[in-house]
């Protein structure tokens, strides 16, 4: 189980999303992705994604306005 990190800072919707979601398809089950995001909107879209599909997420803001998603591959 490994753990990869996403710079997304800067970056508006949905560049975070799809960017996830390509690094997502890269990785093996039990692996967990950190995404660095400070766009609200992303904040939203990419948990929201993530869980749909059936991954284990937690949030963490890190900074002020600035937040790590901790998305864990299950399937």
């Amino acid at each position: 189980m490994a753990e990869y990190r996403l710079d997304c800072l800067g970056e508006a919707c949905p560049v975070p999303l799809i960017k996830t979601q390509k690094k997502m398809e890269q990785l093996k089950v039990g692996d967990t992705l950190i995404v660095e995001i400070d766009h609200s909107c992303a904040m939203k879209n990419v948990p929201e994604w993530a869980r749909k599909v059936g991954y284990n997420v937690e949030i963490e803001e890190v900074d002020d306005g600035e937040w790590e998603i901790y998305i864990e591959k299950t399937k």
